[in-house]
């Protein structure tokens, strides 16, 4: 994270930082001498005391990254630094991936099922936006860790335990964190936990990508802990890092985008996770089905799912209506979700 930190203190936040909270003339000269590893040959240098957070690129400080009272490394200026990136960044990164998957992808079809909730989508955004910065709060102590040196975070790939380390952090990470989601889900579907933190996401019968961050704060967090703990027991490339950070974002979306292409007994994608939404106590895994399979929650997707023309067919709606109340009824008792009227109307047909 301390790449990303980087980025937005040289084009960002050592500008702001020096208009709100300036450095007195003294103390910019002492706090110049006392930070600097090179001295003046003239008045209008720059000082080299910011350490590049990777040898990969170097990024040039502005004279503001040393008019600040908060210089770069203080840790209440990286707190709240990562706290900004970590809400309004990832809400930035959220509406571009859901966007794109919501006009791109996503089959707006589904808009007639049943169980469509009324404004379904402007709720998704509500909870997600309600969500995100409370989820940031509790992220942001790991990424504090991180960019403070806590983390096994390395950053030339030389450094890896061995070369093909490299290569093997990924599906490392992925099996790691696969395994802990996995249980953590099925422990937020436990009836003393379930209705208070695992319910609001479950309030989407067909998710849209929308609903792929509509969590409940604690529930967002809990299953993104596996996340922010690898790199702490692990070594990770800090540039693979990010690319996983942005590798999870969309997936979270594409298992929400409603777009069956991945018909596979192993990897657990869109399909698999309807089956979820529909059902509530089946497929947990994030990524694949292994310990849905050894934990007897894995439940293969209906075939009709494949085809467009059966998955938004009545006769298949009408099967996924009935089995999902009969589930919804033992898990959540009676139903307080807002369907739509015409979708009502619909539903009093087909049962």
């Amino acid at each position: 994270m301390d790449i990303v930190l980087e980025v937005f203190d040289t084009f960002l936040f050592d500008r702001l930082y020096a208009i709100a909270l300036p450095v007195s003339g003294h103390a910019y000269g002492t706090h110049i001498v006392n930070d600097a590893t090179s001295t003046f040959s003239s008045v209008r240098e720059v000082p080299t005391a910011v350490h590049p957070s990777t040898q990969l690129w170097k990024l040039k400080p502005s004279e503001y990254a040393f008019m600040s009272y908060w210089p770069r490394d203080n840790v209440w200026r990286q707190t709240l630094s990562l706290y900004l990136i970590t809400w309004l960044f990832g809400l930035v990164v959220y509406f571009i991936c859901a966007t794109l998957s919501y006009y791109f992808i996503f089959d707006h079809a589904t808009f007639t099922h049943p169980k469509y909730l009324r404004n379904q989508v402007a709720l998704e955004i509500k909870q997600a936006s309600a969500a995100l910065p409370i989820i940031s709060v509790l992220t942001v102590p790991f990424f504090v860790g991180e960019v403070r040196g806590y983390a096994k975070l390395y950053d030339a790939p030389t450094d890896a335990p061995f070369w093909l380390y490299n290569v093997f952090q990924f599906p490392f990470f992925v099996c790691f964190t696969d395994f802990f989601i996995y249980w953590i889900h099925r422990g937020l579907h436990h009836p003393r936990v379930y209705k208070t933190l695992h319910k609001p996401h479950h309030k989407w019968i067909m998710p849209t990508p929308y609903a792929s961050h509509a969590f409940h704060p604690l529930d967002g967090f809990a299953q993104s802990v596996p996340y922010h703990i690898y790199p702490f027991i692990f070594p990770l490339n800090k540039v693979a890092y990010i690319i996983l950070f942005a590798f999870i974002n969309i997936w979270t979306v594409f298992i929400h985008d409603g777009e069956y292409v991945a018909n596979s007994s192993i990897i657990n994608g869109a399909a698999c996770h309807t089956m979820h939404h529909l059902y509530f106590n089946y497929n947990y895994g994030q990524f694949t089905t292994l310990w849905d399979r050894f934990g007897g929650s894995y439940r293969k997707p209906n075939e009709e799912l494949f085809r467009r023309e059966s998955k938004m067919s009545k006769q298949e709606w009408e099967r996924q209506c009935t089995e999902m109340e009969t589930v919804q009824k033992e898990v959540e008792g009676v139903d307080d979700r807002d369907y739509h009227d015409e979708e009502r109307r619909l539903q009093k047909k087909i049962l």
